[in-house]
């Protein structure tokens, strides 16, 4: 059952986005504030280090930047990068990960990784990459093509940045996942390399949920952006509004999640995104009834209805009649 379990997972997110994401090795590390900085190292791979506690100062490719307690750091492949301990001292989870398109590539990568018990908490030095090799072909595979295939095909502010920062709502749900894949990767246990391959998909998933999710809220601050968005997909649903769409197919139109759309279109419009494509509908289907040669269920097919009787409740919703009560008013 295992064994023909794995590659459906493997060809159902390679068909979805890809790439299959994949771990190399997961390192505990604490490091003391007399730690000496090193010169700048970089990494064939993606890194990413969640700060249990303490606070850093990062240098990444000429930007230098502080990072608190909880907060996620992921730094692109082949970027220079430095450390330096803030507090009295900072203890930290890193994990290399990358990308292959072959699913068998991916499998020989965890099948190789070997994070051990044995690795000790390195007190002397920052981290400086993964011990195991990394194969070219993963390192050279874009983070944003399985961000977006998890996020629903959205891009967002940190797509091509050398380094991404999570440090909202998110953290506690991508702590939880490092740590269970630092914990898997320290057992033998049964099916160890399909949990490992399990983990890792859901750790890029709420990555991509994070980052969506902070660029959601970054918009509450940027001048305009949301009223901007928000006429834009009020423009989409006056346009398509008879071909059956939903709040969701609005919402993905302008890259938003449903919840913080509906919440910022009711904000702009002071009216929601659902009774807003019924009044649109309801309007239509005024104009179409009064022609008598259409039929009740023409009319609830022309204006995006999947059935007349779901026409039938939102019309007497909206209008307190059913269609053939307001033709007939009209008619008399």
């Amino acid at each position: 059952m295992f064994d023909e379990l794995l590659p459906a997972i493997e060809n159902s997110i390679l068909n979805a986005s890809g790439a299959l994401p994949v771990v190399f090795e997961g390192i505990e590390h604490t490091l003391e504030k007399t730690t000496p900085v090193t010169k700048s190292s970089r990494h064939s791979s993606h890194e990413l280090l969640y700060l249990r506690s303490g606070r850093c100062e990062f240098t990444v490719d000429g930007q230098i930047f502080t990072i608190e307690k909880g907060s996620t750091l992921i730094i692109r492949p082949n970027v220079d990068h430095a450390i330096k301990v803030l507090s009295g001292q900072a203890d930290m989870f890193v994990l290399y990960f990358g990308f292959s398109r072959d699913a068998e590539v991916a499998s020989k990568a965890i099948s190789q990784m070997n994070i051990s018990q044995s690795t000790p908490k390195d007190t002397s030095k920052p981290h400086s990459g993964p011990s195991v090799a990394v194969p070219y072909a993963m390192s050279q595979t874009p983070l944003e093509s399985f961000l977006d295939f998890a996020s629903g095909g959205t891009e967002t502010d940190a797509n091509h940045s050398k380094y991404i920062i999570i440090s909202g709502k998110s953290k506690k749900n991508i702590a939880h996942v490092v740590e269970s894949i630092v914990e898997e990767s320290k057992n033998q246990m049964l099916n160890k390399e399909l949990m490992m391959q399990i983990l890792t998909v859901e750790l890029m998933v709420t990555l991509a949920r994070a980052i969506k999710n902070e660029w959601e809220e970054s918009l509450r601050v940027k001048n305009g952006k949301a009223r901007e968005l928000v006429l834009i997909a009020k423009e989409y649903i006056e346009q398509n509004f008879d071909r059956g769409i939903s709040v969701a197919d609005a919402a993905s139109y302008v890259f938003l999640s449903q919840g913080y759309f509906t919440r910022a279109f009711r904000e702009e419009l002071d009216i929601s995104p659902m009774a807003f494509l019924m009044k649109k509908r309801i309007e239509k289907a005024c104009e179409l009834l009064a022609n008598n040669e259409i039929k009740v269920s023409g009319v609830a097919s022309q204006i995006g209805f999947s059935s007349p009787q779901r026409f039938n409740v939102a019309f007497r919703k909206q209008t307190g009649m059913t269609p053939m009560e307001y033709r007939r008013k009209m008619q008399n």
